[in-house]
């Protein structure tokens, strides 16, 4: 028999969700499955002509591009690097201004900006800041950490766009270890302090058990903004110098929209997406399980 009120339940639901989807296939699944599909063949991105040639995209990436491997290593680096530090300082951040300090609003407002600006401006900005305002900073003050080669030199280069993400997501990371640390029961540190604890032992063995659920959601952000840098990686450097800070996503675009090989570029992708799903997820798993056991 028909019902009118299921009925009715169902339309709400697709009235509601109907145009997120459907906007999302737009967006997401369409072109996710077309750069599938794509990565099988041939194609310069342009012509018409689309030829299929199977896994001979994936082969060649494993066997003749020497420079992808490099991007990969330096995608792997520069992770490492930048989610360790990112949540180190957002943390200690957090840590600092969850204290009564009368200007911890401002403070948490103005840690937080730099998140607000586009990467690629935010590139622009910190390439004058490191080629134009260490130079002189150098000159006036005559220390050697502002006369080096920032952005000239392979290993500083590195550190430059370090230093950047960092100063960059930190704010965000620290919000969400904020909202967790004043989340934490007012009882359970008061009975701690009465208790004798120390400030170490109630960081290590009260506060970090207890905000393992914001551990877990800011390493999956902080390792995904880092496996697929490329904003910041293309304004500071634009992959150099002599390709030495190239990241996975600017070899992917390089391969598609430079070299007009959009098959190969695909593949590529689709490898990229495989390697950080799985890093992501086995992450997620690695410390809910850690969760639980706290």
């Amino acid at each position: 028999m028909f019902n009118k009120t299921k009925f009715k339940q169902i339309l709400t639901y697709i009235s509601f969700v109907g145009p997120a989807f459907f906007v999302f296939s737009i967006i997401v699944i369409i072109p996710f499955v077309l750069g599938m599909y794509y990565s099988f063949t041939d194609w310069n991105g342009v012509s018409g002509t689309i030829k299929w040639v199977g896994i001979d995209n994936f082969f060649q990436i494993f066997t003749n591009d020497l420079q992808v491997k490099s991007s990969f290593l330096f995608t792997i680096k520069f992770t490492l690097a930048s989610v360790i530090l990112t949540n180190l300082l957002g943390f200690l951040l957090a840590l600092s201004l969850t204290q009564s300090l009368k200007t911890k609003n401002i403070l948490r407002t103005v840690f937080f900006m730099p998140n607000l600006i586009a990467g690629l401006l935010l590139g622009f900005i910190w390439q004058f800041i490191f080629v134009k305002g260490f130079s002189s900073i150098g000159e006036i003050t005559g220390f050697s950490v502002f006369q080096l080669p920032w952005l000239g030199d392979a290993k500083t280069a590195f550190w430059g766009i370090v230093i950047v993400s960092v100063w960059q997501g930190a704010g965000y990371i620290m919000i969400i270890y904020i909202a967790s640390i004043l989340n934490i029961p007012h009882e359970v540190i008061e009975a701690a302090r009465i208790d004798g604890a120390s400030g170490w032992n109630m960081l290590r063995y009260i506060m970090l058990p207890l905000i393992r659920p914001a551990i877990t959601i800011c390493l999956f952000l902080s390792i995904a903004w880092s496996f697929k840098i490329f904003d910041l990686n293309f304004s500071l450097t634009s992959g150099g110098p002599f390709k030495s800070t190239e990241s996975l996503a600017i070899n992917i675009y390089t391969e598609a929209f430079v070299n007009n090989r959009y098959g190969l570029g695909a593949a590529k992708a689709f490898l990229f997406f495989i390697i950080v799903a799985t890093i992501t997820t086995f992450q997620v798993f690695y410390t809910k399980k850690k969760e639980v056991e706290a």
